[in-house]
């Protein structure tokens, strides 16, 4: 095996590693969120600074690769995806963070656990979880067959935001002296339903290294034509 190649496995193997914390962290937070569980979120807390310094040594392998090797074609495609779902995949790590030291600076939380079940958040932690292993499942097959599958779970994350926000709505009506906690979990709603985004973007990523197809913009295009 030539030394190139070996190197690119090793780039693979990272962003495998990175994309199994970055999992675990989102698992973890979930976790903490729907069950008012303060010491995961320390934990998930602690775990961010793993997430920040594995996104530099991909991102400075990415780079001293391209400047020794000159990758060209797929090669070229798989550094460059790399490097972009690196970064997608630190971004994800950061709503998890988030959502962590939500559990812990939200005055009241633990009195709202019954609130987020009615919001169903459970079920986008779930969707947004499963595009993840999808994405990945995706690179470790070099396939990108499930790119559909995964880009309707992200317009079902996108239901599930927008039925959120009508329960909530109501419940602020029903319970003014709550509107304080609802807006900061409109705001928890937001980094969960922006993890779905960010997930499709990885499997964009990955449509563009495997297939030579660049898909990003093309919704939006075609939401335009239909207007």
């Amino acid at each position: 095996m030539k030394h190139t190649e070996t190197e690119l496995l090793e780039l693979k193997k990272a962003i495998s590693d990175m994309w199994s914390l970055v999992h675990s962290q989102l698992e973890k937070a979930k976790t903490s969120l729907l069950t008012g569980d303060e010491e995961l979120a320390r934990v998930v807390m602690s775990r961010e600074k793993r997430v920040n310094a594995f996104e530099l040594k991909i991102d400075s392998d990415c780079e001293n690769y391209i400047a020794l090797y000159s990758p060209v074609a797929i090669d070229l495609r798989f550094v460059l995806s790399v490097l972009k779902i690196n970064k997608t995949l630190e971004r994800i790590g950061d709503f998890a963070d988030g959502i962590a030291r939500f559990v812990l600076e939200t005055d009241g939380h633990n009195q709202h656990l019954q609130l987020l079940k009615e919001l169903k958040i459970e079920d986008m932690f779930d969707c947004v979880l499963e595009m993840l292993e999808k994405d990945k499942l995706a690179l470790e097959e070099e396939n990108t067959a499930m790119a559909g599958v995964v880009f309707t779970i992200d317009n079902k994350v996108d239901d599930c935001y927008s039925d959120a926000i009508l329960v909530l709505a109501k419940h602020i009506t029903a319970h003014p002296e709550d509107v304080l906690y609802s807006l900061n979990v409109v705001t928890l709603l937001r980094k969960i339903e922006r993890i779905g985004d960010h997930c499709n973007n990885i499997m964009e990523e990955l449509v563009f290294y495997l297939d030579a197809k660049v898909l990003k913009h093309q919704k939006t295009a075609q939401d335009k034509d239909t207007e």
